[in-house]
């Protein structure tokens, strides 16, 4: 097999895809243009989105109490099914 023409065929394929690459990018330019200047402006890095400390101290808080209400009904279960917690190690 000719390596030169297997490497040919595979460039003629890929600038095929650059081609078909290029007509989309100018279709979705094209309407980003026609929805008006808030979609023709660039794209940037999104922003790092930082949460207050208040705000993870309450989120700290909420799932506190989610896991001890779960903690509340494991043992409520364990007492009425009688399912004693693993025996400690050196028993």
């Amino acid at each position: 097999m000719d390596i030169r023409a297997a490497i040919k065929r595979e460039e003629k394929k890929l600038e095929k895809q650059l081609t078909k690459l290029h007509h989309q990018l100018a279709g979705v330019r094209a309407a980003a243009q026609a929805l008006g200047k808030s979609a023709g402006r660039d794209i940037t890095k999104a922003k790092k989105r930082v949460m207050s400390a208040a705000a993870r101290a309450k989120i700290g808080r909420a799932a506190k109490k989610r896991w001890a209400k779960f903690g509340k009904e494991a043992k409520r279960w364990r007492a009425q099914l009688n399912v004693v917690p693993n025996p400690p190690d050196h028993l």
